[in-house]
């Protein structure tokens, strides 16, 4: 069942996409790779101005309509309970401060980075490292966070 739920979010999240494009995407340079790494690092900057001002129209329009969120402990969140959390306050990878910072940009309609940031526990108040991936797909208007993944790795001594 589980496998065949996956199976189905990958093809939600790849058909629009394909659909969306007349031309397959081209590969890009460096200098269209850079380009859009820049445009994700400010969308980022966006997406946690969004959270802080808890402003749920914008979120919902940066958030892709098929999103899915992996946390470290293997729940999945949909884009609703992601905006909620966001929200609430609980701590998330999207306005957290990230070491490590990598984007890559295999074509001009999507970008994956991965990084690693510390959050603190809600549950027992200390700060985890969190290894994460999130992907990003180019929508009409802006960049959409399609998808992340975070996995704790250990506590942050201070």
């Amino acid at each position: 069942m589980r496998k065949r739920s996956i199976l189905a979010l990958g093809l939600a999240l790849a058909l629009p996409m394909t659909a969306a494009h007349a031309h397959p995407p081209a590969i890009l340079s460096p200098a269209g790779e850079r380009a859009v790494a820049e445009e994700i690092v400010e969308f980022r900057k966006a997406l946690a101005a969004a959270i802080v001002a808890k402003d749920a129209g914008k979120l919902r329009e940066m958030y892709a309509p098929a999103f899915i969120h992996t946390h470290g402990s293997g729940k999945l969140d949909g884009k609703d309970a992601r905006i909620v959390s966001a929200l609430a306050g609980d701590p998330v990878i999207e306005n957290a401060p990230v070491e490590d910072l990598v984007i890559r940009a295999p074509s001009d309609w999507t970008a994956v980075a991965t990084g690693v940031s510390p959050i603190r526990s809600l549950a027992d108040g200390k700060t985890y490292s969190f290894r994460w991936t999130a992907v990003y797909v180019r929508t009409q208007a802006s960049w959409a966070l399609a998808a992340s993944q975070a996995t704790r790795m250990g506590e942050v001594k201070p």
